[in-house]
């Protein structure tokens, strides 16, 4: 079941200040994955154990969530994995701009809320405005991962990404439905969907080498 957010209210407009790089993860050389709307973050919480030689960053609009998440991460002492709590719209661009240039190695939206009536879609997650703030992190070769288990939603993701210009589709990927998850565990949504026999839309781009035109 999931469990909505309006990301368009006041509380959710406030921009949230991201702790020093230092703070977030022992080890700041190492490649970041960031994972947008990490929800209980139990995926990343299985991948950062497996991938030592990566940082990982779970962004989460739901603070409950982020609460029980930075518990679990604590109580293992994972020093290359942290949980924010914020909507990634509104305080995302700053952290990015603090990086150093192609420190973000990955980037994955998985399974977002689909917000089906037609008066909810403007508060899905990736707009064009935002799709640009996460091109401008990435540098060349660096990869952007989407999964949904609804198509719409998935086929609007693909066409915004598109027309940007910024991103190129993974050439090995023939089909966006039941394809191979390029990442190394599932998430908790994925593993119910498929547990129905339904099916997940999922797709792989690569950030190209087009100057991004933005101040």
């Amino acid at each position: 079941m999931r469990q909505h957010v309006n990301p368009l209210s006041r509380f959710f407009q406030i921009p949230v200040e991201f702790p020093p790089i230092t703070t977030l993860f022992k080890d700041t050389s190492l490649p970041i994955h960031l994972d947008i709307g990490c929800a209980r973050g139990r995926f990343l919480l299985k991948v950062a154990q497996m991938e030592p030689t990566w940082n990982y960053l779970g962004i989460e609009i739901r603070g409950p969530l982020v609460t029980t998440a930075e518990s679990d991460r604590k109580a293992l002492g994972l020093s290359n994995l942290y949980y924010v709590f914020c909507n990634a719209n509104v305080s995302l661009k700053n952290w990015l701009e603090s990086l150093q240039p192609g420190q973000i190695k990955r980037v994955s939206i998985q399974f977002p809320d689909p917000w089906f009536k037609k008066k909810h879609l403007k508060r899905r997650i990736l707009k064009p405005s935002f799709l640009l703030v996460i091109a401008k992190g990435l540098t060349e070769g660096n990869h952007l991962f989407f999964q949904s288990d609804v198509k719409e939603v998935i086929d609007e993701m693909i066409a915004i990404t598109e027309l940007t210009g910024y991103f190129d589709r993974c050439r090995d990927e023939k089909t966006i439905c039941n394809g191979t998850n390029p990442l190394l565990v599932p998430t908790e949504r994925e593993r119910y969907v498929i547990s129905k026999g339904l099916p997940v839309y999922r797709v792989s781009f690569k950030r190209n080498n087009v100057p991004l035109l933005l101040a």
